[in-house]
């Protein structure tokens, strides 16, 4: 048995689990008039109310029980003081710097971090500013219209979400694009939209190794001088998010338009760092820097406010809940917010790349407790008529977020107040479900009756006692994205402290790269392989026969 599971409040919440399972919310809301007033807190004009959840006073204590034995405050203070706990990487995890507004020293190795940051910043700040105004232009002389982002994973995921969600905030004459898929229809397709003379390409990657990007940005550059036909021209059009200052000036890029990054920035947290610079570009560096005191003022919030008024504490105590005591193997986020429709696809990255771990800090398998959900999602209105029936109804217990915007940044008839009653009306059906009783009562009011009654009866009744959070704020500004994201991303961090795993290596995204690395080599010429098992051979040697 491991240490997790044998600590005292993990074998008190296995004892609760059996007393609170068999309960109902809708009879918790009953007894407790005063239940959304005692389980729902406000950050800035952020409302989490996570009311509807299997959860009673008893639970709460246990489960912040087991963050105080999980030594989650002693975590937490070591991520802010910039000690290693990226063990196996022997790593610092320091994302909290790339947007301390405050300033105040944060040291790696007794050295404070700070003022890179800051320069980078102030870097940012001024490329960003001399394309918006039209400063730099292209090497015709016209501005910059048309901005290509090209990098993958925590390089893409993380810009693509922001500035998509933070759309009203761009300037119509501006047009961002997103390259991240080796398959060249993506790339290709987006250059069809975009003109030599007025595209800027952004190169994210730390190491200017990385296959994907790599692929792209070299395509991209064949591209250009196509047209362009003087690489002198390069400096003018692509700039580098890198540390590989050598493979960036063999690519043409002029050094004064890189931009650095540090290895205690993982990809997944990087959205603040230098890889932000397309949304600095899209929406300007004084928006960008609301997403910074954003998410600053919940890195705040986590470091200091008591658990039991933590949001991303609870958020995350929650999850362990489900996960672990209830045996939910997935998480849905559903965004009321057509902008945020990219947040699911974001955060399946910074959750499962993270705490998708098998292997404890200590290096011993885990065996005896389940670690990271699936975690996925899609905007909610659309969700309604896709799979919201097996959330309702199905066999499986998936645990839901919800998050709205009180207000919108566009006005459209009743659209917006009929968007909102559905985010308030589903997590309720959820929570409250029909009985048979209720289900039976309705069809007579029909006029159905006999056996045919009985038989939509079954069909027609909910279970309900479906857990819910939701996220209501006043409107989706970048402060307020800032905030979304930090509270999710120590969401994260904290089930990864309580688990015991470690958040910021991926290691199992390694395995698949060599081996295409192998596979590349065999796939040159026509002969017919056989250095694989049998299937991999087979479907190699019938592509070939195909191509």
């Amino acid at each position: 048995m491991s240490k997790l599971t044998a600590l005292p409040a993990w074998l008190a919440l296995q004892r609760h689990y059996q007393d609170i399972s068999p309960l109902h919310m809708r009879d918790m809301f009953k007894a407790d008039p005063q239940r959304f007033s005692r389980f729902s807190l406000q950050f800035e004009d952020i409302l989490f109310d996570y009311s509807k959840n299997r959860i009673d006073d008893t639970t709460l204590s246990l489960l912040l029980d087991l963050a105080k034995q999980s030594g989650l405050a002693e975590k937490i203070g070591a991520m802010y003081s910039g000690q290693k706990i990226n063990t196996t990487e022997d790593r610092a995890v320091l994302h909290i710097a790339l947007r301390n507004r405050s300033n105040r020293p944060i040291y790696l190795s007794g050295r404070d971090v700070m003022p890179d940051v800051n320069r980078v910043l102030d870097q940012m700040r001024q490329f960003s500013e001399e394309v918006r105004i039209g400063i730099r232009r292209g090497y015709t002389g016209k501005r910059i219209r048309d901005v290509v982002n090209i990098g993958i994973g925590g390089s893409d995921l993380g810009p693509y979400t922001a500035v998509t969600a933070l759309t009203p905030y761009i300037k119509s004459d501006f047009r961002p694009h997103f390259v991240s898929n080796v398959d060249e229809s993506e790339l290709l397709d987006t250059l069809d939209q975009c003109d030599q003379e007025t595209t800027l390409f952004l190169v994210a990657s730390k190491t200017f190794t990385t296959q994907e990007t790599m692929t792209n940005a070299h395509s991209a550059r064949q591209w250009f001088l196509a047209k362009a036909r003087d690489e002198e021209a390069i400096s003018k059009h692509f700039v580098a998010i890198s540390t590989n200052a050598r493979l960036v000036k063999e690519f043409g890029i002029d050094l004064e338009n890189m931009f650095e990054f540090w290895d205690w920035v993982g990809g997944r947290y990087s959205m603040c760092s230098a890889i932000g610079l397309p949304i600095a570009l899209a929406i300007g560096m004084e928006r960008f820097e609301k997403i910074l005191e954003g998410a600053h003022a919940v890195d705040e919030h986590f470091r200091t406010a008591p658990f039991e008024r933590n949001i991303p504490v609870l958020m995350g105590l929650l999850g362990i809940w489900y996960n672990n005591f209830f045996g939910a193997e997935s998480h849905v986020v559903l965004p009321y917010d057509h902008h945020l429709a990219f947040l699911p696809t974001y955060l399946q990255q910074a959750d499962m790349e993270s705490n998708g771990k098998g292997v404890d800090k200590q290096g011993r398998r885990i065996t005896d407790y389940t670690t990271g959900p699936i975690l996925w999602g899609q905007s909610g209105a659309n969700g309604q008529h896709a799979f919201y029936q097996l959330i309702h109804q199905g066999t499986k217990l998936i645990p839901c977020d919800f998050l709205a915007g009180a207000q919108s940044h566009r006005h459209l008839g009743a659209h917006h107040p009929i968007l909102m009653s559905n985010f308030f009306a589903q997590p309720e059906a959820l929570m409250l479900g029909k009985t048979l009783d209720e289900a039976r009562e309705e069809l007579r009011k029909e006029g159905v009756d006999g056996e045919r009654l009985e038989f939509l009866a079954q069909a027609k009744a909910f279970p309900g006692n479906r857990p819910t959070n939701a996220f209501l704020y006043r409107k989706l500004t970048p402060r307020t994205l800032g905030s979304l994201i930090a509270l999710y991303e120590h969401k994260i961090f904290t089930q990864g402290a309580i688990w015991d795993i470690n958040c910021f290596d991926q290691m199992g995204v390694e395995l698949g790269k060599h081996l295409a690395n192998t596979i590349q080599k065999d796939m040159a010429g026509d002969a017919s392989i056989a250095s694989h098992d049998g299937s991999t051979n087979g479907l190699i040697n019938y592509y070939k026969a195909l191509r």
